[in-house]
C-alpha cells in the first residue's frame, strides 16, 4: 500500500518552503523553496507567486492528501468587499507603527502609560509593540484613511495563504488558528475570542463598524479548513483536505514535538525564545508576549527584531565566506578582547527600542581585529537572546536548557557558543525546515483527527554543554544601557 503523504508550507519573510512529508512516520519525501522580495511590505501577490513556483519544485500536489501553512505572523493583509489586496502588507519586521503602538497603550489606559500596559496584557495577553497587527491597522486609520474605510475583512499572511488555496472567494471563508491569531492584538487567546472593541479603537470606528468587518474565524488545532479549490494555482485541487495553519513560532514548536516546559531558541530573521505552557501569561512591561501554541496550549514567547542577520552583516563587513566567518569567531578569545557589540540594527523589540541603532564599543588598536569583530557579533547576538531568555523565565516559566534552531543554527560559531552565553545547555537537532514540518505535521494531524498530534520520531539532537560566562553578558549589559536614553 502506497504512503499517505502530507505537504506543510512555511512562508516566512525571506522565501517559502514545502515539505512533503509520510503522514505516518513523519519521514522526508521532497521539499522544495522559493524567494520573496526583501522589505517590511510586500503585496501579498509575491507570497501566492513563491507558494506557485514551491509547488512546482516538489513536482506538484497530485499525490498529497492534506495541506497546512504556517507564516510569518502579525503582517496586516487588508481585504475590500471583493476581496481585493487594499494595500500591500506591512510585515512584523516593519516599525513605522511604533508610535501607534505607544498611542494605543496610553488611550487603553485612559491616559496612563502603566495602566495601559496591564489593560492590554489582561485583555489580549500582550502589550502593542510595532510588530502587532492592532498598531499596524492605527497606523493605517491615522496615515491612509481611504485606505482604512475601506477594509471590510483583516487577515494574516497565513490566513491569505488558505483562503486562496481554498478557492471560493467568499470572505466569510477565511480562517485562521490560535496561534496566529494571538499575534494579532485583538483576539483573547484564553477566551478564543476576538475583542472587536480593540479593533475598533485601532481603526478608530465604532465598536457596531468593527463587528460588520470580517475576521477569520479561529478553528481548532487540527479543525479542517475545507477542501482545496478546483482551479488554484493553474491546478485541481480538491482532494486536498487543507489544516488551519499557524505562526510560525507555534509551528516550529509543533514541529519540534515540543511540549509544556520545554523552550526553543530560534535564530532565524528574527531571534525567538518560546516556551509551550499550560497556562497563559501576561506580562505588562510588554517584554514576553502571550502567544498561543498549535495544540491548544500557550507559548509564552519574546521575540527580537534582530537574528541570524546580525552575523550576515558581520560577515559582509568582513568579505568572508560563511566557513572562515566561524573559522574567525572561534579562533578569537572570549570576550572579544573587550571588544562588545550591540545588535540592534534594525532597532529592536526586546527591549522596546524600535528607533534604536547598534553600536559597537571597547575598540582598542589591539583589540579591533577581523577575529575579535567576528566574536563580538556572535557574542551580542547570544546575550540579546539570553536576555529574551530572561524576559520569558521572569514570567514563571523554568528554563533549564533550550532546543536551539533556526537558520542562524547553520553557523558553527553560534552554535558552539550558545551554551556559555545562554547559560544552559543546548539541544541543537539536525537543521531542517521547522515551520513547515510543523504546519506538515499539523495536515497530518487532521486526516487523523485525533487527540494528540502524531507522534513522528525525530533524530537525537546534538547536546552542547559549556561553562556559563556572565562577563560577557556584564560587558553586554554595561554597553546596552548606552542605549536606552537614545532607542
Amino acid at each position: 500500500m502506497s504512503a499517505t503523504l502530507v505537504a506543510g508550507v512555511d512562508s516566512s519573510t525571506q522565501s517559502c518552503k514545502i515539505v512533503i512529508r509520510d503522514a505516518a512516520t513523519g519521514i522526508l519525501v521532497r521539499d522544495g523553496r522559493a524567494s520573496h522580495p526583501d522589505g517590511t511590505e510586500i503585496h501579498p501577490d509575491q507570497w501566492w507567486r513563491a507558494l506557485g513556483e514551491a509547488v512546482d519544485s516538489v513536482g506538484g500536489l497530485d499525490d498529497v492528501a492534506a495541506l497546512s501553512v504556517g507564516g510569518q505572523q502579525h503582517g496586516m493583509v487588508v481585504l475590500d468587499e471583493d476581496g481585493e489586496v487594499i494595500r500591500p502588507a506591512l510585515l512584523w519586521n516593519d516599525t513605522r507603527s511604533a508610535g501607534a503602538a505607544a498611542d494605543l497603550i496610553v488611550e487603553l489606559g485612559g491616559g496612563d502609560q502603566a495602566a495601559g500596559r496591564a489593560a492590554w496584557a489582561r485583555a489580549v495577553g500582550s502589550v502593542p509593540v510595532a510588530s502587532l497587527t492592532v498598531t499596524k491597522l492605527r497606523w493605517l486609520a491615522d496615515h491612509e484613511p481611504g485606505a482604512a474605510a475601506r477594509v471590510a475583512a483583516v487577515c494574516l499572511p497565513h490566513d491569505w495563504l488558505t483562503w486562496r488555496l481554498r478557492g471560493t472567494g467568499r470572505l466569510e471563508d477565511l480562517v485562521t488558528d490560535r496561534s496566529d491569531a494571538s499575534g494579532t492584538g485583538y483576539f483573547d487567546p484564553v477566551a478564543n475570542a476576538y475583542r472587536r472593541d480593540l479593533l475598533a479603537l485601532a481603526l478608530r470606528i465604532s465598536e457596531k463598524e468593527a463587528e460588520a468587518i470580517i475576521l477569520p474565524r479561529a478553528l481548532g488545532p487540527h479543525q479542517a479548513a475545507g477542501p482545496g479549490g478546483r482551479d488554484v494555482l493553474g491546478r485541481d485541487l480538491s482532494h486536498l483536505a487543507l489544516g488551519p495553519g499557524c505562526g510560525d513560532n507555534a509551528g516550529a514548536a509543533l514541529g519540534l514535538g515540543l511540549g509544556p516546559g520545554q523552550t526553543s531558541v530560534s535564530l532565524g530573521t528574527s531571534g525567538v525564545v518560546a516556551a509551550v505552557s499550560t497556562t497563559p501569561v501576561h506580562d505588562p512591561s510588554g517584554l514576553v508576549a502571550g502567544f498561543a501554541d498549535a495544540t491548544g496550549a500557550f507559548l509564552p514567547l519574546a521575540c527580537t527584531l534582530n537574528g541570524a542577520r546580525v552575523l550576515d552583516a558581520a560577515k559582509t563587513v568582513l568579505g568572508v565566506s560563511y566557513e572562515e566567518f566561524d573559522a574567525l569567531a572561534l579562533a578569537a578569545a572570549e570576550g572579544a578582547g573587550g571588544l562588545v557589540h550591540v545588535p540592534y540594527l534594525e532597532g529592536e523589540r526586546t527591549p522596546n527600542l524600535p528607533g534604536a541603532t547598534g553600536i559597537l564599543t571597547g575598540m582598542t588598536l589591539a583589540n579591533l581585529t577581523p577575529g575579535n569583530y567576528a566574536r563580538a557579533a556572535v557574542e551580542g547576538l547570544l546575550c540579546l537572546m539570553a536576555d529574551a531568555l530572561d524576559a520569558v523565565r521572569a514570567q514563571g516559566v523554568g528554563i533549564n536548557e533550550v532546543t536551539l534552531t533556526g537558520g542562524g543554527t547553520r553557523w558553527a560559531c553560534a552554535k558552539a557558543l550558545a551554551p556559555a552565553i545562554l547559560g544552559v545547555p543546548v539541544n541543537a537537532p539536525a537543521p531542517a525546515e521547522r515551520v513547515a514540518d510543523g504546519a506538515a505535521k499539523q495536515a497530518a494531524w487532521v486526516l487523523t483527527n485525533t487527540d494528540q498530534p502524531p507522534a513522528w520520531t525525530p533524530s537525537a539532537p546534538e547536546r552542547l554543554t559549556a561553562t556559563p560566562q556572565p562577563r560577557i553578558r556584564a560587558a553586554y549589559h554595561t554597553a546596552a544601557r548606552l542605549l536606552l536614553t537614545r532607542g
